[in-house]
């Protein structure tokens, strides 16, 4: 769907130790996780004006530029940098808590390549086993890329226009606050294992409904396409008091497509969820918050529930009526 410029980068609560975990972890996995091939450089200084020219905007509270436009200063990390000196992803990493894919196309076939990057925040895969690959080869291993999206997303890409940036979410329920977890690290050998079976000890509230917010929007100078998205995460309980989603996740769980939930894990956590759902299910229409009658389906208003903007307004400490206010709350 569309998405309003104004929300392109936000920041939210978990900004200090986003920062700090995506620091640590290009410390010890380097080209893993960030890397710009040869002749992608000029992409990512695009990017990079992009980020701070929004970042100095909508937070000008936050983030300065010095007169000269040399250095960027944090006033919620207390840090300078200089921007002759500091390679562009570099300075996106140590102050913008998203990861970035940087596409290119190749003039002599028409495919798009993934040149440049940082992704900190990736599950069962990493940069370094993506980077210089064309779509369909990033895109190896989700269910029906290949056959419905294959072609069709190299050819959107090239009519994308750069006043039309969308938004999307995805989504799965991880054992924990899962990160990072690249194949042959110890985050995700551990990852396939939890992924692998059913735990009778599991407690639901170690349950978390992870939503990856990912943007798309093309560059007006390198006309390189920026698809960048940040991990958000919901502990599963708080679902209880959210009219109407109980019974939704409990019909995608039990009637979604076989390749597609297996994808996103969720068989290690079902055994457990599951019965809490239907049980939170039946809670909301004993006390009237759902008609029993109601046919199970994406609400009208989706992603908007009935009463979220007392909830997101208890969860900032905010009064009023929330005019104007994205969001559920949460980590936003």
């Amino acid at each position: 769907m569309k998405l309003d410029p104004s929300y392109w980068l936000e920041l939210e609560s978990t900004y200090v130790r986003r920062i700090e975990q995506r620091q640590r972890l290009y410390a010890e996995y380097g080209d893993q996780v960030l890397q710009c091939l040869p002749g992608a450089e000029y992409l990512t200084r695009e990017l990079l004006e992009h980020c701070l020219q929004f970042l100095t905007t909508r937070y000008p509270h936050h983030f300065t530029l010095s007169s000269d436009k040399t250095t960027l200063q944090n006033h919620i990390l207390h840090t300078t940098t200089d921007l002759t000196t500091t390679p562009p992803l570099h300075n996106l990493l140590n102050n913008v808590p998203e990861d970035f894919a940087l596409m290119q196309r190749d003039p002599t076939n028409g495919l798009y390549y993934f040149r440049a990057g940082i992704i900190c925040s990736a599950l069962g895969w990493s940069l370094g086993t993506k980077i210089g690959k064309p779509l369909v080869e990033v895109h190896a291993p989700v269910p029906d890329f290949k056959e419905k999206m294959a072609f069709s997303m190299d050819r959107y890409f090239a009519k994308m226009p750069t006043d039309a940036p969308i938004q999307r979410g995805s989504w799965g329920l991880e054992k924990g606050e899962a990160l990072f977890a690249a194949p042959d690290t110890k985050y995700g050998d551990a990852l396939l294992e939890e992924r692998g079976k059913q735990e009778e000890r599991l407690d639901v509230d170690d349950v978390l409904f992870r939503v990856d917010w990912q943007t798309l929007r093309r560059l007006p100078v390198t006309g390189a396409i920026v698809f960048n998205f940040k991990a958000l995460f919901t502990p599963i309980r708080e679902f209880r008091a959210e009219p109407y989603v109980p019974a939704l996740l409990a019909k995608v769980m039990k009637e979604g497509k076989a390749n597609i939930m297996e994808y996103k894990g969720t068989w290690a956590v079902e055994h457990k969820v599951l019965p809490m759902l239907e049980a939170w299910q039946r809670e909301q229409e004993e006390e009237g918050l759902v008609d029993k009658e109601w046919d199970v389906r994406t609400l009208d208003e989706s992603p908007w529930i009935p009463g979220w903007v007392e909830r997101w307004q208890r969860s900032m400490g905010r009064v009023g009526n929330g005019d104007g206010v994205k969001g559920l709350g949460r980590e936003w």
